[in-house]
């Protein structure tokens, strides 16, 4: 009762927003394209274990294709975010690395092991906490399933899946040149060249970019405006062999090289830094994939997918965020350095029956091994007339493995009845070993940890859609996801505190899905309730005022977690030259009885998530006149947030943000102008609360910005026989 009546006042209180939504009727964001008939075209989801019709996922889905992307998109993924419902990032980087979905997500990681709630595949290759590999070039499609994917992807997708496919080969010889250009010294140029292998009967596209900007802040010790720039280099290739209708093979390669800086914290808050070393976010990601596909197998499919990836992070930052000249007469320096290599691998095996009238079913095996090390250098000196001198030099060294082991099985009912179900369970064999040796030295001290958990978990889901008519159906959806334990490795937390339990959550979800007779405009609707257990949730504690680097940051379990709230999407063709979109999410989040040790003792504390705004919203209008012209609009959305867990108490503003592209098209050229964060509003992606300025060290909010007005303008050529739009 209580539940439904929190429901209801979330609903209310924002109507004028939906109202405003609905008018507005469209989603420019969800996954419909518009064709040259001025209707709306159906893309299939391809992230589900069988592609398959949008419309036909009991599920709430938003695919961004391939004109969307270009339309509203410019490098990576970042910028295309505002356009789906419940989907957050936090900053403390460069480019996004950790995404949350429907509240549920990490906001970074400092230590310890990989444990991500928010699943990113790249051409299948797993890239799950490593969001800076998702740059956009040569890209046609992303999709984002929220809720548990259990049965589809196991212990790195409780909150969700985000699933980016490139471009595939085409079979007649093209390509197309790009170059952009815009301020804070930002500069691209990129290729794509796509055709067929006669000797082999195959085809192939190969894509490059590198992208490079001076970033957004200016450091006025150092007297440079690149401490927090980019440079970024994409490289794609895939291959396509089907030698018959039976069998195809398809091979992806991936290398993403970000070499970007990290610069982004200010202590007056401003644009304006002071740090005399200035830190680096850099990823290097290789990757590859190979599917097999056969379909000769008596009306049964086999398919293999096989992946491999080798991912270098340097992640380190300027921990007093000053120099010596500003923090005189006090002497205070701390810097930060981590360094992480891992290697990923994976092989799944799945294999489904035809559908056919009465039931059709697919079983699986997937396997997944991990390595990665990881290396942390913390060193620093502060002397303080209050507090003494405080000298730091501490090395983490770290190893952690992981295997993976899972079964999964899915019973469908035909699809081309009105009512059809679905009920899928995945058992999860997660074992690991970690181990470190944590080096003081400036007391030559040393001590060493070592962890071996073995986990058994599980998930699955069962789902009931009914066509309503030919144009809309209805579903019901329980599904269960499941996160495995960890452990935290910061210095100075109790022994209670340094192991956490794994996590599970039941996600109810029912929605509704309606395209017009005349398919000029749709409209999705998904309302959810996700009880979690165990929830995981990472808070933090300053142990030492005068040390920067003593502000740990760890993960305990609250007793339980409920998020509820309500996804929306619609698209309206006003015409052959006028789309309309709009997009709307809703949330709710809380946690209950997470029990934490602070100065006055323990505590336990409940409250909302964190950088889990009640409410997002993006509109979009994007005009195409035949003669060339091109117009689009976006204007996005959030309300307040959380900038973290407690002890943080502070919060954003809400905001609003506009981004506005021109341009001319032809069948070979295309040139833009474009401007994004048109009114030049400040609005914060990170913000951390503690104790920083000498002599007294008051807790204090310090937010890292998101990206200012920018603007330029970028070109591009295409070449050769039919290609789709590459840019």
């Amino acid at each position: 009762m209580s539940a439904l009546f929190c429901m209801r006042n979330l609903w209310f209180r924002p109507v004028p927003l939906i109202l405003a939504t609905l008018a507005t009727v469209a989603t420019g964001s969800d996954c419909i394209a518009a064709t040259a008939a001025g209707e709306l075209a159906e893309v299939v989801v391809t992230a589900t274990l069988r592609p398959m019709p949008e419309q036909h996922v009991a599920g709430s889905v938003t695919v961004l294709d391939r004109g969307t992307l270009h339309d509203a998109g410019q490098q990576h993924l970042e910028e295309t975010l505002a356009l789906i419902p419940n989907l957050n990032w936090s900053g403390d980087s460069n480019r996004p690395r950790y995404f949350q979905l429907r509240g549920i997500g990490e906001l970074e990681q400092y230590e310890g092991a990989p444990n991500p709630s928010v699943g990113l595949l790249i051409d299948d290759i797993d890239f799950s906490g490593l969001g800076g590999a998702a740059t956009l070039f040569d890209v046609a499609q992303v999709e984002v399933l929220r809720g548990p994917q259990g049965t589809r992807y196991g212990a790195n997708a409780l909150a969700g899946l985000i699933y980016v496919t490139s471009a595939a080969p085409q079979e007649q010889f093209g390509g197309h040149l790009e170059a952009s250009t815009g301020t804070y010294g930002t500069h691209s140029l990129g290729g794509v060249v796509t055709g067929p292998i006669a000797a082999l009967d195959s085809t192939f596209r190969l894509a490059a970019q590198r992208e490079s900007s001076d970033g957004y802040y200016y450091n006025d010790y150092l007297h440079r405006h690149d401490t927090n720039g980019r440079d970024e280099l994409t490289l794609r290739g895939r291959w396509h062999y089907q030698p018959s209708d039976v069998l195809a093979l398809e091979v992806s390669a991936l290398h993403v090289q970000l070499d970007n800086g990290y610069d982004a914290f200010a202590v007056d808050n401003s644009r304006t830094t002071h740090s005399d070393h200035p830190g680096s976010d850099a990823q290097h990601s290789t990757g590859a994939s190979a599917r097999l596909t056969y379909s000769g197998l008596a009306a049964k499919t086999l398919t293999a997918i096989a992946t491999y990836a080798d991912t270098r992070v340097r992640y380190g930052y300027d921990g007093d965020w000053g120099n010596n000249a500003y923090w005189s007469p006090y002497i205070y320096d701390f810097t930060e350095l981590q360094q992480r290599h891992r290697l990923t691998a994976t092989t799944e095996l799945r294999l489904a029956s035809a559908p056919a009238p009465g039931a059709s079913w697919l079983v699986g095996a997937y396997a997944m091994s991990l390595r990665e090390r990881f290396s942390d250098t913390s060193a620093g000196l502060s002397v303080d007339p209050l507090y003494g001198t405080y000298q730091q030099d501490t090395l983490t060294d770290s190893s952690y493995q992981s295997r993976t082991l899972a079964v999964f099985g899915v019973l469908e009912s035909d699809p081309a009845r009105k009512l059809h179900g679905s009920v899928g369970l995945r058992g999860e064999r997660h074992s690991a070993n970690y181990s470190d040796l944590v080096q003081d030295r400036i007391y030559d001290q040393s001590s060493a940890h070592a962890f071996h958990p073995n986990e058994m978990l599980w998930g699955g889901h069962a789902s009931l859609s009914y066509e309503l008519s030919q144009r809309s159906s209805a579903y019901l959806q329980a599904a269960r996801g499941f996160k495995a334990g960890g452990f935290n490795l910061s210095q100075g937390l109790l022994t209670t505190e340094i192991a956490f339990r794994p996590e599970s959550d039941w996600n109810l979800e029912t929605g509704y899905k309606l395209r017009s007779i005349d398919r000029r405009w749709s409209l999705n609707v998904a309302v959810f309730a996700l009880f979690r257990r165990d929830a995981q949730i990472k808070t933090s504690v300053q142990t030492d005022p005068t040390n920067p680097n003593t502000f740990i940051l760890y993960t305990g379990n609250a007793a339980s977690g409920t998020n509820y709230g309500a996804e929306l999407a619609g698209r309206w063709q006003w015409s052959r030259r006028l789309t309309l979109g709009a997009t709307l999410g809703l949330l709710h989040t809380s946690f209950q009885d997470f029990v934490r040790v602070a100065d006055s003792g323990t505590q336990s504390v409940s409250r909302e998530l964190a950088d889990a705004p009640r409410w997002q919203a993006a509109v979009d209008a994007t005009y195409r006149n035949p003669n060339g012209l091109f117009a689009r609009l976006d204007v996005s959305g959030r309300g307040s947030f959380y900038f973290d867990l407690p002890p943080n108490p502070t919060r954003s503003s809400p905001y609003a943000l506009a981004n506005t592209k021109i341009g001319w098209e032809s069948a070979q050229w295309s040139v833009y102008a474009w401007c994004r964060n048109l009114t030049d509003r400040n609005y914060p992606v990170r913000g951390f609360y503690f104790g920083l300025e000498p002599p007294d060290y008051p807790n204090k909010l310090y937010v890292q910005w998101g990206e200012p007005r920018t603007f330029g303008a970028s070109a591009s050529y295409r070449f050769g026989g039919a290609v789709a739009r590459d840019q």
